[in-house]
């Protein structure tokens, strides 16, 4: 199998989206403390630019803060120039920005919705576009997208948001398989219900029990991408067996299955937009 740690080592340049908070602040952490260059990227730029300097003083690396919205469709374009403008060549692309609406469809407003799409998917696909490309040019790079356990089967009070998720899983696959030839490894992480302040603003009644740590998932998915794996499971098993559901049950029992477990979470409850936005992942 091949090993993609040189990526992830001292040296190499990282991009982190949704990196001011979450998963995506844990992502920037790790990969300093390996010696690798960050650039962070979230709406929140006064927070990131006192998080970079951080991580600079305290890793002895660089670090670029980067206050961008990728609900607007210029901000990868515009991260793009800003980067060019430093001379700066992202080796690993981590896709980490996302968000998700809990509650029944009906009950969010249009540009909600389309904002999620915007977020979890365009962005995605416009920062892999980018990237990618140049790094397919220089024959060297790899790109980690977050999807979510909740890609592999539809969840009712989460319509949106797992389908969303269910793109990006589907679509890292099968980038991987073209890009691999040209040197870039992509890869897809999958976790199940995580310790961020993504259901900040539902009404979900899980215990604290029911979440892994940030840590934990970070550590996990960089593993599987130093062993070169295209898809990565980084919960605890019970997430992983959840997965199975749709390969061997009928579509429509997987449904109520998913609909059962969104209602025991709360998440069925109308309260419209969570407020963890730009961060991942949750669910």
């Amino acid at each position: 199998m091949s090993n993609f740690s040189h990526l992830t080592s001292r040296g190499s340049w990282a991009l982190v989206t949704g990196a001011s908070k979450g998963i995506g602040k844990v992502f920037a952490e790790v990969l300093a403390s390996r010696g690798v260059n960050v650039v962070l990227v979230a709406r929140s730029k006064d927070a990131l630019t006192a998080y970079a300097e951080n991580l600079s003083e305290k890793y002895g690396i660089r670090a670029v803060a980067i206050g961008a919205d990728l609900a607007s469709p210029r901000a990868p374009v515009n991260i793009q120039i800003k980067l060019a403008l430093q001379n700066i060549e992202i080796d690993l692309l981590i896709n980490n920005a996302g968000f998700g609406l809990s509650g029944s469809f009906l009950s969010h407003d249009l540009k909600q919705e389309q904002s999620q799409i915007q977020v979890n998917v365009q962005a995605l696909i416009a920062m892999s576009h980018i990237f990618g490309r140049s790094m397919a040019a220089r024959g060297r790079g790899g790109i980690i997208n977050l999807a979510s356990n909740s890609s592999f089967q539809p969840l009712p009070y989460m319509a949106g948001y797992a389908a969303t998720k269910a793109f990006v899983l589907y679509f890292s696959e099968a980038i991987q398989h073209e890009l691999a030839e040209k040197g870039v490894h992509v890869m897809a992480s999958c976790p199940g219900p995580t310790a961020t302040s993504f259901f900040e603003g539902t009404s979900t009644n899980m215990a604290s029990r029911d979440f892994d740590s940030s840590l934990s998932v970070v550590e996990k998915t960089l593993e599987s991408f130093d062993r070169g794996k295209s898809v990565a499971y980084p919960g605890r098993a019970s997430v992983r067996v959840a997965t199975w559901l749709s390969r061997f049950l009928p579509r429509s029992f997987v449904v109520q299955i998913a609909a059962l477990a969104t209602g025991k979470m709360g998440l069925h409850n109308d309260r419209g937009l969570q407020t963890g936005r730009l961060q991942e992942n949750a669910l």
